[in-house]
Parts: C-alpha cells; sequence; structure tokens
C-alpha cells in the first residue's frame, strides 16, 4: 500500500543509496560529491572498534554501547541494527540539522536499513542501485578479490532476495556505466525538489525484510 505525505518547503533531501554489496554505493557518493561538494555524506555511527587507519567522524561515528543504546532510547536513531554483536545507525539529530538548512544528505544503506529509515522518515527518497545482472555484480565482487568464492555466492542470493523489495524503493537506478548512474541520480534530485507529495512505506510492507 502506498501513501502519500507532504514534502517539506525549502528542506534539504535525504537521499538514501541502497542495493545489494557490489553494487558501488560507496563510489556512486564519492562521484556525487565530487561533481556538486553542497552535498553531505553522513556516516553511521557504530559501537566497533576502529580499524587501522579510520578516523572518528570520517569513516564512523564510534561510540560505545552505553552511548548507542542512550541514543536508541532518546529516539535519536533514524534505523538502526545489530551486526556481528555491534550496533550501526543513523543519527537523527545529525540528519535534521543539515536538512533543516536546505542541505542536500546523502546516506549509504543496506536495504533493512532503508526501509526501516523510510518508516521513520516519509520524505526520505530511497533509490536502489544495481549491477545491469546478477553476472556483472559476481564479477565485480570477484575484482575486488576481497572475500572467498562461497562469501560470494552468499552474498549474491542476499541479492536476489533484496531484489524483491525493489517495489518498496521510490527509484531504480542500474549502474553500468558510473558517468551515466550519476547523472541518473542527479536528475532524480533535481525531480524530487519539485516534488509536491511523497510516497511511503506502510509498515506492514516493511516487516519480514
Amino acid at each position: 500500500m502506498k501513501n502519500n505525505q507532504e514534502t517539506g518547503k525549502n528542506r534539504g533531501l535525504l537521499v538514501v543509496l541502497s542495493g545489494p554489496s557490489g553494487v558501488g554505493k560507496n563510489s556512486m557518493i564519492r562521484a556525487l560529491i565530487e561533481d556538486d561538494p553542497s552535498l553531505f555524506h553522513s556516516i553511521s555511527v557504530t559501537t566497533r572498534e576502529p580499524r587501522k587507519g579510520e578516523i572518528d567522524g570520517v569513516a564512523y561515528h564510534f561510540v560505545s554501547k552505553d552511548k548507542f543504546r542512550a541514543l536508541i532510547d532518546a529516539g535519536d536513531m533514524l534505523e538502526y541494527d545489530l551486526y556481528c554483536d555491534e550496533y550501526y545507525g543513523t543519527l537523527q539529530s545529525l540528519i535534521t540539522e543539515k536538512t533543516d538548512k536546505g542541505i542536500d544528505v546523502l546516506l549509504d544503506l543496506t536495504v533493512k536499513g532503508a526501509l526501516e529509515l523510510k518508516k521513520n522518515d516519509p520524505n526520505a527518497v530511497l533509490i536502489f542501485l544495481m549491477a545491469p545482472s546478477l553476472n556483472a555484480l559476481r564479477e565485480r565482487l570477484l575484482e575486488r578479490g576481497t572475500e572467498s568464492r562461497e562469501r560470494i555466492e552468499q552474498r549474491l542470493t542476499t541479492a536476489e532476495r533484496e531484489m524483491g523489495c525493489i517495489d518498496l524503493f521510490d527509484y531504480l537506478v542500474i549502474n553500468d556505466e558510473v558517468e551515466d548512474a550519476v547523472e541518473d541520480i542527479k536528475a532524480i534530485m533535481s525531480a524530487e525538489k519539485r516534488l509536491v507529495t511523497r510516497s511511503f512505506v506502510d509498515e506492514s510492507e516493511a516487516d519480514g525484510v
């Protein structure tokens, strides 16, 4: 079931890029910001320990589990998840601070995280980013050379399941050539600034993803 809600006037866009692992979400965000430095890339809050070379406030906002739970209790997490015993989430106050100033915000989230965020902020623009085919996605994952073939096949199985959620997103962008996909997202953002109403996900549709 789709519903509509009036969009905020002069409010910055909250644009969420989601999709299977390996489709190029981070590369897309880097290209968008390089093209338009006024865009803000909101990074996640996490309770995991920083890896070598990671800087607080650059890769992630690193906090303790007690601090993260306090943020949840205070209602300041737009979405969050527990993965491998560590919390990851999106800080609402940071997003609101930027969008209230008319700044467009980009987020890179899992499909589950994107749909959870949409339930809490119906004005968010959800873009499902996909490779031209599952075979193309497999090749990209193999080229990265960071995971075993077994793990890659697991990711592809997850990708097939995630593709079943495409109709809960606002847009689908095929990332065949980065430049073309960037132009597609820029066109979406331009159109969104002229939008009068927003479709949003009914809570029952996002359950069980």
